[in-house]
């Protein structure tokens, strides 16, 4: 079982807690007890703040709740219900659908940066992860320890002493550079008229963090609020049984013990061996089994040899490997369906014999004026796909494995792919630096790979790069793409959301539909975060002001990568939004 930092509360403080938290010594516990917006507002909270969940509710929500009248509760001790009737559908019938209406908001802290991809997996859950973007990595926990994973298979071995000094030096050059490009940028870009000093510091640190990130490893820890129904923590839960890595298996106990106490009708069949057990033993026999003929057949090594660690790259970030050359037809046709009686196929064929005006002209009446990204055409979108293949560092596959809506694999975290060097830090003069961390963090994995193969990509720091597919239709692809390009959006994805928007336009040839995604920008980025704490300040003031229709004006969600969550910025058309012919700008 791997350690965690315990956290120290006042008995009053301990008292307020136990009413709505699951327990108060582990890294996973449920909330309960709490009004469902309070719940959605301290997850939104939790991704942007370096605090646990439970502090954060206690410094900053506890205040403005009335909570006497919980003072009878004790929510860590489980809760008591009568659960016949869920017990009888749910698991002598297996109505599997009854679990789907009781939901549970789960806080998962201290969780690495492998096992975040784990519980980020379903599709039919929500996450709010706490962001490398916005809260820096140089302080210490309570603990005395940088914020990494530390597997007690590793530290009992041999290479336990090298690897917490290899961690510490990582995190140590992680520190020292995140000050000197804070700097460096602050004389580089100065305060302009009109802006807060706050506002500045804010954009400067949140450019600087963008661009240090990639030092941090994959053992990096972090926090995950989840909401979920029965029914998809019970898929989770059954995955991480069968995870070969002891973290996530750790994790998943943890998991259900707490879930338990919420919905422990939904989760019957988690653990039983006819049940359950068959079921993760199923998956972990078909990876495995997979895995061995893979390797028997020789498809396991690549053709061209790995390219020794280093910055060179050999792939280009993105390729179009799959896409429907009549799409365009068949998303016409769809977009006819609801308003006709003619079948599909004879829809297809008349749209096929249409003018290029009346095909243009039915598009656009279907796509109709987008004001805001958010303004997203129906479903016909969906009858067109494009696959992707994408090497970029691990940081950037990070945020872009958090979109659900459609599919995504992924290989294993190696360093055999090289890594990228932001630009800003060659800028600053920091390459130097940067490279001896990737080394050491190359050099590291190998040792561990060769002892501890499953553990090894812990040591991967997130500036090396990872190949992976996405296959999405073209209704996702416009959500993506829009989301992912807009300025204050880490570099790193930005590239790849602008690659996506170009190859539908020109490789698939899908001009009007990459034409329909009026919001993609193009523009470059030099403080791509400077909008919106500028939006963030207007907000904050006209709040302060008491004019609450102000405040609804200027607001606009955050585009940090996550759907809904914050920094989620609509970034209008003459913000750079351009025909898919157009080359991309750089960067």
């Amino acid at each position: 079982m791997a350690l965690y930092a315990p956290e120290e509360f006042t008995p009053d403080e301990a008292a307020i807690l136990r009413r709505y938290v699951t327990n108060l010594d582990l890294p996973v516990f449920a909330l309960v007890n709490l009004p469902e917006v309070v719940k959605g507002a301290l997850f939104a909270r939790y991704s942007r703040s370096a605090k646990s969940l439970r502090r954060l509710f206690l410094d900053e929500f506890v205040g403005e709740l009335d909570v006497s009248g919980d003072s009878t509760i004790d929510a860590t001790v489980g809760l008591a219900r009568a659960e016949q009737l869920y017990e009888r559908v749910f698991f002598e019938y297996g109505d599997d659908s009854v679990a789907q209406l009781g939901g549970v908001h789960l806080a998962c802290e201290q969780a690495s940066n492998v096992l975040t991809k784990v519980l980020e997996r379903g599709r039919l859950m929500s996450y709010l992860e706490q962001s490398t973007r916005y809260i820096a990595y140089d302080q210490r926990m309570p603990s005395g320890h940088y914020r990494y994973h530390r597997p007690p298979e590793i530290l009992e071995s041999p290479l336990g002493a090298r690897y917490v000094g290899d961690m510490d030096r990582m995190f140590d050059t992680y520190g020292a550079m995140l000050q000197r490009l804070v700097a460096w940028l602050t004389a580089r870009h100065p305060r302009q008229a009109g802006d807060s000093d706050f506002v500045h510091r804010q954009a400067v640190k949140a450019r600087a963090l963008d661009a240090v990130r990639g030092l941090l490893p994959a053992a990096s820890l972090s926090n995950v609020g989840m909401y979920g129904d029965g029914q998809a923590y019970e898929a989770l839960l059954l995955r991480m049984a069968a995870h070969p890595l002891p973290e996530v298996r750790g994790y998943g106990a943890m998991m259900l013990g707490e879930l338990r106490k919420v919905i422990p009708s939904f989760l019957q069949r988690v653990d039983l061996p006819d049940r359950g057990g068959e079921w993760s033993a199923y998956l972990a026999a078909t990876r495995e089994g997979t895995a061995a003929e893979v390797g028997r057949l020789g498809l396991d090594r690549p053709r061209v040899a790995p390219v020794p660690p280093g910055a060179d790259a050999t792939a280009p970030e993105v390729a179009l490997l799959d896409f429907d050359p009549q799409g365009e037809d068949k998303v016409l046709a769809a977009a006819c369906l609801p308003f006709t009686q003619a079948s599909e196929a004879d829809l297809l064929d008349r749209v096929r014999r249409l003018t290029p005006a009346d095909r243009a002209g039915l598009l656009a009446a279907y796509v109709g004026d987008r004001k805001n990204r958010r303004h997203r055409p129906g479903r016909a979108l969906e009858r067109t796909d494009y696959r992707f293949e994408l090497v970029t560092d691990y940081g950037a596959f990070r945020d872009l494995q958090r979109h659900r809506i459609l599919t995504i694999e992924w290989q294993p975290l190696t360093t055999h792919l090289g890594y990228d060097v932001p630009d800003l830090v060659a800028e600053a003069g920091e390459a130097p630096a940067f490279a001896e961390a990737m080394e050491r963090s190359a050099a590291l994995h190998e040792a561990l790979a060769a002892r501890f193969p499953v553990q090894a990509p812990y040591a991967v720091a997130l500036a090396y790069r990872l190949r992976y597919v996405m296959q999405m239709n073209a209704r996702e692809a416009m959500h993506l793409i829009e989301l992912r390009s807009s300025t204050q959006g880490h570099p790193s994805y930005r590239r790849v959301a602008q690659e996506m928007h170009r190859l539908i336009g020109e490789v698939a040839g899908h001009r009007a539909i990459a034409g329909a995604m009026v919001h993609v920008d193009h523009a470059p980025a030099e403080l791509g975060r400077l909008e919106a704490e500028r939006r963030a300040e207007s907000r904050r003031s006209a709040r302060d002001d008491g004019n609450p229709k102000q405040a609804a004006v200027v607001v606009a969600p955050p585009a940090d990568g996550r759907r809904g969550g914050p920094g989620d910025d609509a970034v209008p058309a003459q913000h750079g939004g351009r025909p898919p012919t157009m080359k991309p700008a750089a960067g």
